[in-house]
């Protein structure tokens, strides 16, 4: 039956990826309506935040984290956890307000609110790959671009967008009924990246802190980034297993929640 359901669930979201993919236009239409470089802006934000990154807290940490021994290195270190950060805090934020913030939608038209995440999703990962790209063209022009590697971008991806997606899903629904759901989601988040090596190496903590800090599920991913832009090497991803594991978990969990409270959405909006 579950087999089936995801079956379903996936052809609704085919026969309205149309849907999907006009509402992810508007969203991104709004986001620079009225102003003067319009969108020439999906640009511009992430080339400022990558400079900062890269030249200002580069100069500031220079020499002073293990292994990171010019200004570039920790600018890219920062940007290879920061960027992906930035897309599943998104993926997930945005999934656990998206049906409160569409309730006047989902009451008057009829369509599979599953789409609703799915265009989260499709904007929130198009965002990520177009900072991808322009950090790949900085890393390009000062010849530090990892080769092959980056094909590890891949699974990493993947694993996260899943994970997002799942809890997402599962915590939207719980919101529409609880609302304080939201507002512990962003606390959470805020713990969750002080206990993720993002501005940090993992390796400067002592061993029973990286132990601790390895029990996180976004650990050995932000660690997986940082090999694939700083040393040009691809992720390990056997240690991934269990990551894969959690993924399925956090899919069952958005998944179940949904079945059961979806119905009754529509009277709490």
């Amino acid at each position: 039956a579950s087999g089936n359901f995801s079956f379903r669930a996936m052809r609704k979201l085919w026969d309205y990826r149309r849907f999907v993919l006009g509402m992810a236009q508007r969203e991104f239409e709004q986001r620079y309506l009225g102003s003067a470089l319009g969108s020439l802006w999906v640009v511009l934000n992430p080339l400022a935040m990558i400079l900062v990154y890269t030249v200002v807290f580069g100069q500031i940490m220079r020499h002073r984290l293990p292994g990171l021994d010019d200004g570039l290195s920790y600018g890219i270190f920062l940007c290879a956890g920061l960027l992906p950060w930035g897309m599943f805090t998104e993926i997930l934020q945005r999934s656990t307000s998206v049906f409160l913030d569409e309730g006047n939608l989902i009451k008057k038209v009829s369509f599979p609110r599953t789409t609703l995440p799915a265009i989260v999703l499709f904007s929130s990962t198009l965002n990520f790959m177009i900072a991808m790209l322009v950090l790949g063209v900085l890393l390009l022009l000062t010849g530090r671009l990892p080769g092959w590697a980056i094909l590890g971008y891949l699974p990493l991806v993947l694993l996260q967008q899943l994970i997002a997606v799942g809890l997402g899903v599962g915590l939207g629904v719980l919101n529409v009924f609880f609302r304080d759901v939201g507002q512990m989601v962003g606390i959470l988040l805020q713990y969750w990246f002080w206990f993720t090596p993002i501005v940090y190496p993992l390796g400067v903590l002592p061993e029973w802190a990286q132990t601790a800090l390895m029990l996180n599920p976004m650990t050995r991913i932000m660690v997986g980034y940082q090999e694939i832009l700083l040393d040009g090497r691809f992720p390990n991803l056997v240690p991934l297993i269990p990551h894969a594991l959690l993924a399925l978990a956090a899919l069952w969990f958005g998944r179940v929640t949904y079945r059961r409270f979806s119905p009754e959405m529509p009277d709490f909006l």
